[in-house]
């Protein structure tokens, strides 16, 4: 017996052992074979994530994600530095995840990890837990006082599945009885709701409430929000809080967030407890999904009711989010789109004087998005930094809240001129700064410090502080891209990008990509992506024409909306356009190697070319397309999107020309036509488009004698996260370009 027991503790002895034994992930110094971009190479780069400056501006603390491809799976790591980008140190030293960091003074620093809001010295000594909910925390937020914090957790939720019978522990089945019942990727079983604790003098945080106590509604809003859409006012007395208080059909149906101020000190129940910014003083039409039981029958006809009832001024029916409070306390800035069940209406800077209750739109000369913003560190300067996309590139501009003279609309100054793309800013507390993160088709994301200069903007100076893939693209020989413009076949004109391969010759002829873009309102700036990244596609030998087709951001809003309700129209057109141009115009381009590829709406438009390329193309891949737009209008759970687009649903009499246009010229109508090989990809988690849409167009391609392939993924969503299947992605991606144009 006693052989056994030591059996049995040596045995939990070796297993205590393997986990403590367990690799951490960390900066990877692979060593390349060649010099050109490999998708382990991709995957072995360190990816910058959440970043802050202390409030003297002497650190920066920030986040880098290490993926390891035999293990599986990442690693988030914390790293200190100066300002300047000297004395980089790393902080974890664990194999646990350490994220989202934030300054609770100069010397100390709270963050994420396991679940709880920790605390530690800026040079990763005495750490201290500090929140205890059982590793509850998704995020947090301190205020300014560091008296109270806001944690995000989950709670569960039965809006749309009924709770299963408590003697049936074992069932599976989900009983759904409204909509809503899964978004994005995932069964909506919790929702996120902010909780507000206070916190002791010695730092760690007490019991907590929940600001949305009983109410049945998300804050952050799925899928991408997080604690950026909560803001504390700089009293510490008030919280700006984002929130679509829908549930169902209604929630289905429309972006129509707000900015609400929960007020801590008001009387609970009271007005000033919980104010709606968006909706205050404005008389609002009748929802009529709420008031008319016969809407409740269809819903698809909400969106032909608001677009005539809901485009007056100051309405604020699209998406509210990401509040900001001005240093002084006075105004709230926010992210602000006017339409409800469009999202990809323009993004505004929205400004709320909380003094006087006026509501102002800073950014209207400037016809494009508002990507991301932060305050000046004076309100007396009135100005807000923030970054846009114009003409295919992210930069940063400026605008003061008011104009020059008593009737002017503020005035938008632009402070960077990069061909790149700026992805966030944020004010360094030295207040003559910005910390910003910047990228480019070549060069994946680093921190730079920017001193913008408003009188003179040229002299704007901007600093790179880290180097974060150095020694990785050190090895690697880089491509280089150039601006083309085209005439459109409507008279306009087209800027496309032209990725060349290293080593280029431009006596020789080179295999070429058309590469159809997503959203189908996304920019095709200078992005970079561990999926879709132009730099390994350029370093397997290939030219990649990139249009900015109609339907983009950058080039004013008539340019970027003329493709809802014309998906197959102009916008295609674009894109045989601008092959064509690159074809016969540039001499290295092979005409006769010539592929199509694309993911979600650059998805749809590869399975539409598949059938109206006139043999222009080789070859197709498609990543989660949409490929028959019938289904799509039900299958897909963000159904605003499909009323918006398609302006109607298929089974209406009365459908618009618009609509008509759209169901007639859904690519599966087309598969007759279909004569080229395809390969179609799709992720099984991918709720928005769903699964059945790309084995649709793999199985019609196969019973028409079409070689296809179809690579599944049944654990992966809209995108593909997890290392070997990223891999995985980038290698049958390139052995079926290899197979038809090598």
């Amino acid at each position: 017996m006693n052989s056994l027991k030591a059996l049995a503790l040596a045995a939990l002895l070796a297993l205590g052992t393997t986990v403590q034994a367990q690799p951490m992930i960390q900066k990877n110094n692979i060593r390349l074979q060649t010099d050109r971009m490999t998708p382990e190479a991709l995957w072995a780069m360190g990816r910058i994530g959440g970043h802050a400056a202390s409030p003297d501006g002497k650190h920066i603390v920030y986040n880098v994600a290490y993926y390891s491809v035999k293990e599986n799976k990442s690693h988030h790591i914390l790293y200190m530095m100066d300002a300047d980008g000297q004395n980089q140190r790393k902080l974890t030293t664990s194999t646990k995840n350490e994220t989202d960091a934030s300054w609770l003074s100069n010397d100390r620093i709270a963050f994420i990890t396991g679940g709880e809001v920790w605390s530690m010295n800026i040079d990763g000594t005495n750490r201290q837990q500090l929140s205890k909910t059982e590793g509850a925390v998704e995020g947090y937020l301190f205020s300014p006082d560091k008296q109270k914090v806001i944690l995000l957790k989950s709670l569960p939720y039965h809006g749309s599945i009924q709770k299963n019978p408590d003697d049936l522990p074992k069932a599976t089945g989900r009983l759904v009885t409204d909509m809503n019942y899964r978004h994005w990727d995932h069964y909506v079983e919790t929702i996120t709701h902010p909780f507000v604790a206070q916190v002791a003098a010695d730092g760690t945080i007490g019991d907590s409430e929940d600001i949305l106590d009983g109410m049945p509604y998300e804050c952050p809003m799925a899928p991408f929000g997080g604690i950026e859409q909560l803001a504390w006012s700089t009293d510490s007395k008030k919280i700006a809080y984002t929130c679509r208080m829908k549930e169902g059909v209604a929630y289905a149906i429309s972006t129509d967030s707000d900015i609400f101020l929960y007020d801590l000190e008001a009387e609970e129940g009271t007005i000033d407890r919980n104010r709606n910014l968006c909706k205050e003083g404005v008389d609002l039409p009748n929802d009529p999904f709420a008031t008319d039981p016969n809407w409740r029958v269809d819903a698809t006809k909400t969106m032909k009711h608001q677009r005539i009832n809901h485009m007056g001024e100051d309405l604020n029916v699209g998406y509210d989010q990401n509040p900001k409070f001005s240093p002084d306390g006075r105004y709230i800035a926010w992210l602000s789109m006017e339409r409800d069940g469009y999202e990809s209406d323009r993004q505004r800077l929205c400004c709320y004087d909380l003094q006087t209750g006026e509501k102002r739109y800073l950014t209207e000369s400037f016809d494009s998005n508002v990507d991301d913003f932060c305050w000046s560190d004076n309100t007396k300067d009135a100005l807000i930094y923030f970054i846009g996309v114009w003409h295919a590139t992210e930069n940063l501009y400026a605008v003061r809240i008011e104009g020059k003279g008593a009737k002017s609309k503020p005035q938008v100054i632009q402070l960077t001129n990069d061909c790149a793309d700026f992805g966030s800013v944020q004010l360094m507390n030295n207040g003559k700064q910005l910390l910003m993160e910047r990228h480019d088709y070549f060069h994946p994301a680093d921190l730079y410090v920017v001193t913008p200069n408003t009188k003179k903007p040229e002299r704007t100076d901007i600093r790179q502080i880290t180097n974060e893939n150095k020694h990785i693209l050190d090895q690697l020989a880089s491509g280089s891209c150039e601006q083309r413009w085209v005439k459109t076949t409507d008279g306009k004109e087209m800027l496309y990008w032209v990725i060349l391969p290293p080593h280029f010759d431009a006596n020789k002829k080179y295999p070429t990509l058309l590469f159809c873009e997503g959203g189908p309102q996304s920019p095709v700036s200078q992005f970079w992506s561990y999926r879709w990244n132009f730099m390994i596609m350029a370093s397997q030998g290939y030219v990649i024409i990139a249009p900015n087709r109609h339907g983009l951001p950058g080039f004013g809003s008539e340019w970027c909306e003329e493709i809802s309700g014309d998906w197959t129209g102009q916008c295609m057109d674009d894109y045989l356009t601008a092959i064509d141009d690159a074809a016969e115009n540039l001499p290295y381009v092979d005409k006769d190697r010539l592929a199509a590829v694309g993911a979600s709406f650059g998805g749809f438009s590869v399975y539409y070319l598949a059938g109206h390329h006139d043999k222009r193309f080789k070859c197709f891949i498609a990543h989660d397309g949409a490929f028959n737009l019938e289904s799509m209008y039900t299958d897909t759970e963000e159904v605003w999107f499909s009323n918006w687009e398609y302006e109607d649903a298929y089974w209406n009499k009365d459908l618009s020309q618009n609509a008509k246009k759209t169901y007639e010229n859904s690519p599966h109508r087309f598969v007759d036509k279909w004569d080229t090989p395809i390969l179609c990809i799709h992720g099984e988690l991918d709720y928005r488009i769903n699964a059945n849409q790309g084995m649709g167009a793999f199985n019609a391609a196969r019973l028409r004698g079409i070689p296809a392939e179809l690579l599944i993924f049944p654990d992966e969503n809209h995108w593909v996260l997890k290392p070997q299947n990223g891999v995985l992605w980038q290698r049958t991606y390139f052995n079926w370009l290899q197979r038809w144009l090598k």
